[in-house]
């Protein structure tokens, strides 16, 4: 699938108008589906992400670890989003795209600034360890506009462990995040399994995330299958509220973000942050 400049341009022109439009939208409505009841009016996670740009210049290296700085607040959920997150309302033109934030960081730099040209958003969540290696990463993705999220310290298997061992693979996580950032961030992903079991969402919550995030659409494309194909897939799939699963540090995933975009905006559909799907 190959995109040209034109399109580029009509899909960065559509998606600005998209994002104009989403401005206007605040109630929540129903339409998703979840595992989980929905959770009360107002519980969300105590600290939200940054999406500010920062007044100081990035970090020049992964050695260099970024100042923390005060987070600003994210808008708020609606009262009934659920406490598992698969998809959001069905009645928006709007998809969440987001990201497993681990990987080269070079290939990650060409998915967000690819989404910045275009106008979209991204939610990220960042593997602690990844952190460790790329600490300068946690605000180049808040000061692009993105949000992020916790997907683990390590990214075990949270299915297979105990319940200690789940808190601490949130906490270790959640700790980075805030030292970073400010905040922890709203939304908790966990490793290697779709949904979260009931004892993974109790340990995120005494974490502080109120609301863990899966997804609905999942085009496969750590398996690396080619851009043309992964961009078929997702596009063939995804729909109004639908939250997709991605991977940073996948060249293929870089290559196909641009027609993505072009075949998201075609059909009047609008890329946002997971908390803007669910505000």
């Amino acid at each position: 699938m190959t995109v040209d400049r034109r399109t580029l341009l009509r899909a960065s022109a559509r998606i600005a108008g998209l994002a104009a439009g989403t401005a206007a939208l605040t109630a929540c409505g129903g339409g998703r589906t979840g595992p989980s009841a929905p959770s009360p009016a107002g519980a969300t996670a105590a600290a939200g992400s940054a999406t500010a740009a920062a007044a100081a210049a990035p970090a020049s290296g992964p050695a260099a670890e970024p100042s923390a700085s005060p987070a600003l607040a994210l808008p708020p959920l609606a009262a009934d989003t659920p406490e598992e997150v698969i998809n959001g309302p069905r009645g928006r033109p709007q998809v969440a795209l987001t990201f497993h934030g681990q990987g080269d960081p070079a290939i990650a730099e060409r998915v967000l600034q690819t989404a910045e040209q275009l106008g979209a958003r991204l939610t990220v969540l960042v593997v602690g360890s990844w952190l460790d290696e790329q600490p300068q990463l946690a605000r180049r993705i808040l000061d692009g506009g993105h949000e992020l999220g916790n997907h683990t310290q390590n990214h075990l298997n949270m299915s297979g462990l105990s319940a200690a061992r789940i808190h601490a693979e949130i906490a270790d996580c959640a700790e980075r995040l805030e030292r970073l950032t400010g905040s922890i961030g709203r939304w908790f992903r966990p490793s290697a399994t779709q949904y979260a079991t009931a004892t993974v969402r109790e340990q995120a919550r005494l974490v502080g995330y109120q609301h863990c995030l899966s997804f609905d659409v999942d085009p496969i494309d750590y398996a690396d299958p080619g851009s043309d194909r992964l961009q078929r897939r997702l596009l063939g799939s995804v729909r109004n509220g639908s939250v997709v699963a991605l991977h940073l540090g996948h060249q293929g995933t870089a290559d196909a973000m641009p027609g993505i975009l072009a075949g998201l905006a075609e059909r009047g559909l609008g890329a946002v942050t997971a908390s803007q799907l669910c505000s």
